[in-house]
């Protein structure tokens, strides 16, 4: 009967997986406006507890929520925009000087094909050239197929904006309904299991919503510093283009434990030496990266997220490598509260082995000594044996008294 029930339950969890993954699209609003509901849950709670009615406390907290993304992609966007149409721009003549050093330094690299008056073309006049508008042409399309993927992609983001403004919807009454989705989910679990299952997921939550919600301020506040840096060294000594979504998307790649910071120092360091200014830009840089870092381990992910996740620094490495290889990008995201999770089942379940039949008691390694095996020990007194203990007691005078 156990084997049967199991198989059941491998069998329920391997149809809901298929369901969910087919349906993904259809429930990604869903699923995004109930990690909104969760993540806010806690903060309306305590408004609620200070006489704020929940429709009230939902509806200014949403506000708050959205109105903050809001401004903050009203001031960023535009600039990011400018930065990269800047980059795109500047982008031919960084090739060429990129070219010219590392010709410089011997090392040669592929030269466009075609000339201009008998001398061989620049990465600048190829991207002018008629050459590269019919090699783009034959790559890309023609005009006219550019403008058709061009609107069916324009339909498609104008989709996407309409799916996301379901979500502040969703997320409002998935927020004033967040109590009763709790008690509905409490009573399905069964009476005999309830309390034990009850507690498991009171870890799992306390684990995964502690770093969620910690980790988002922290990359949060990371972007900011981060394109607020580049932003003020481009300005001041210059050689930092796309400053803005540079250092927003620095910051971003942090959620990423260990590997994200060395990817993002990797990209910096690449635009950096394409739009080369000298050294010093190279050195501001190199020390934001520094002193960001230390400010993240040190200060930020110790006072905001904690330890709460209960894993070593080699096993969330091995968590973020292993979901790599397993689930790309998204993997790599959900590494670290996949594990915590796993590491509170084992911790359970290490808990229930102990208290087990099989594992017994420290009472059980105590070995009772019949009279004829004391006949044949050397010495009365083996140690781990109940005649031992006896005999140690009989001559310790601070148990006689």
């Amino acid at each position: 009967m156990t084997m049967l029930r199991w198989l059941l339950y491998a069998i329920f969890i391997v149809v809901a997986w298929n369901i969910t993954t087919e349906l993904a699209a259809v429930l990604a609003p869903i699923l995004a406006a109930a990690g909104i509901a969760y993540l806010l849950d806690p903060v309306l709670e305590k408004m609620v507890a200070r006489g704020m009615s929940r429709a009230m406390a939902a509806t200014v907290l949403l506000v708050l929520f959205l109105g903050t993304v809001i401004t903050l992609c009203v001031i960023l966007i535009p600039l990011a925009i400018s930065q990269v149409q800047q980059f795109i721009d500047d982008l031919p003549g960084m090739l060429d000087r990129t070219t010219v050093w590392l010709h410089e330094h011997g090392v040669d690299l592929p030269k466009p094909e075609g000339s201009t008056d008998g001398k061989p073309m620049t990465w600048s006049q190829y991207i002018e050239s008629p050459e590269f508008k019919e090699m783009l042409e034959k790559t890309v399309g023609s005009p006219s197929e550019i403008a058709s993927t061009a609107l069916g992609s324009i339909l498609t983001l104008l989709a996407y904006l309409g799916e996301g403004l379901l979500i502040p919807v969703f997320a409002y009454y998935f927020l004033l309904d967040w109590p009763n989705i709790k008690d509905r989910v409490r009573r399905m679990i069964p009476p005999r299991k309830r309390g034990k299952v009850l507690e498991i997921l009171g870890d799992i939550d306390g684990v995964v919503s502690g770093w969620i919600r910690g980790q988002a301020i922290v990359t949060s506040l990371l972007a900011i510093l981060y394109a607020a840096s580049f932003y003020i060294i481009d300005e001041t000594v210059g050689g930092v283009p796309l400053a803005i979504p540079l250092g927003l998307l620095v910051g971003a790649l942090t959620i990423i434990p260990f590997v994200g910071t060395f990817v993002g120092a990797a990209i910096t360091a690449i635009v950096v030496v394409l739009d080369w200014h000298g050294p010093n830009t190279l050195i501001a840089v190199g020390l934001t990266f520094v002193v960001l870092h230390l400010a993240e381990a040190a200060v930020l992910t110790p006072k905001i997220v904690g330890h709460k996740v209960g894993l070593s620094e080699s096993a969330a490495l091995f968590a973020v490598v292993a979901g790599g290889k397993l689930l790309g990008f998204v993997g790599i995201l959900l590494a670290v509260p996949i594990a915590a999770t796993i590491a509170v089942l084992i911790r359970h379940l290490y808990r229930s082995y102990e208290r087990s039949e099989f594992f017994g008691h420290e009472d059980d390694a105590i070995v009772p000594v019949t009279d004829a095996m004391a006949l044949v020990m050397p010495k009365e007194d083996v140690t781990g044996t109940r005649r031992s203990l006896e005999r140690k007691a009989e001559d310790d005078p601070e148990d006689k008294k």
